[in-house]
């Protein structure tokens, strides 16, 4: 089979390397899946960076999620079949032509769902599912703040949003603003020129949203939180704004850190907010849960209530490529490699 590793040097696109191993073989409860399509996550570059805290010892491959058939069985499984349409969220290994994964971690697909869109499913809407349904509740008639609105959560929470009845502004370059009002942001905010912030208070005649969704960390979570009204919740799940070029920038990093807002319980309890922390990834000790709501996002897809946005297709020996184009902002959608 073929991998994509980071070697035990960080660094920008370049320094990733596709490498040859053996064909794995499934385990007792596991599956092994001829891999069709993988995702990349901004999570991988931090991981390429060494700037992710996560990610395994390097050399390592990373990778969270796929989709593709089911290849063999190990002992004990039941309800796969050789051949049968997949799709799986991973804990890392997901940069390969072939996986093997525990079984609960896997859905099998209708043919309403193709491999591409099934492959977009799991970090991204699982994620936005976490924030938005499982803990937020959101209801129809809130305001949804998501910034990075054109991409993979991005997008997912704005369809989880429209099936909801919520009302969505969303942070983007003005590039995109076109595409994300055609699919359905109420209000394109340009965080390149407007302090979003004060747009957002203006938008609501000084009211604020519901809820915030924030993956850029540093100061931009205090400004979400400072952007939230009365019961308001801010879901804090990443901090892209740490990784500003494609290297580990150590002064980018310090000036996220030092810009982290603390919140104590008497400023929550005074103004009636929350504040979540959101990572998938530190989930899989509850896969029973994260598998019951991939099943509903899987199911939600094959009715057409959810269309996964694919923005590009890069095959396996250029996931170099695949991360340079995430890097530089390029993407409207989830972005792929091919098998």
């Amino acid at each position: 089979m073929r991998q994509v590793w980071i070697p035990k040097k960080v660094g920008g696109p370049g320094v990733l390397q596709v490498r040859e191993a053996p064909d794995p073989t499934p385990g007792p409860g596991q599956v092994s899946i001829d891999v069709a399509y993988s995702g990349v996550n901004f999570a991988d570059i931090m991981a390429r960076m060494g700037l992710y805290p996560d990610s395994p010892p390097r050399p390592c491959v990373v990778g969270y999620e796929v989709s593709g058939t089911i290849r063999a069985v190990g002992d004990g499984v039941t309800g796969f079949t050789p051949g049968q349409r997949v799709v799986c969220a991973t804990r890392f290994g997901g940069y390969t032509d072939v996986l093997v994964s525990p079984a609960n971690l896997v859905v099998a697909l209708s043919e309403a769902v193709d491999l591409q869109a099934a492959a977009a499913l799991p970090v991204n809407y699982l994620t936005a599912w976490i924030m938005l349904v499982h803990l937020g509740n959101v209801q129809p008639g809130e305001r949804v703040l998501v910034h990075s609105a054109g991409g993979g959560v991005g997008l997912a929470a704005l369809q989880i949003c429209q099936q909801r009845g919520a009302e969505v502004f969303g942070t983007a370059s003005a590039s995109k603003h076109e595409r994300l009002r055609a699919a359905g942001v109420a209000h394109c905010i340009d965080y390149r020129t407007q302090d979003f912030q004060a747009e957002v208070m203006r938008l609501t005649g000084g009211e604020g949203v519901d809820h915030v969704l924030d993956a850029q960390g540093g100061k931009s979570f205090s400004k979400s939180y400072d952007c939230l009204r009365d019961f308001g919740r801010l879901y804090c799940f990443g901090a892209a704004s740490f990784a500003p070029g494609t290297t580990r920038n150590p002064v980018a990093l310090i000036k996220g850190l030092l810009g982290m807002r603390k919140w104590s319980a008497f400023d929550l309890m005074d103004k009636n907010r929350g504040v979540f922390g959101v990572n998938v990834g530190h989930l899989w000790h509850r896969a029973d849960a994260l598998r019951a709501m991939l099943d509903q996002i899987v199911a939600l897809t094959a009715d057409g209530t959810f269309a996964p946005v694919v923005d590009a297709v890069f095959p396996l020996d250029q996931t170099a490529e695949a991360h340079a184009h995430i890097q530089a902002r390029k993407n409207f959608g989830k972005v792929l490699l091919q098998a």
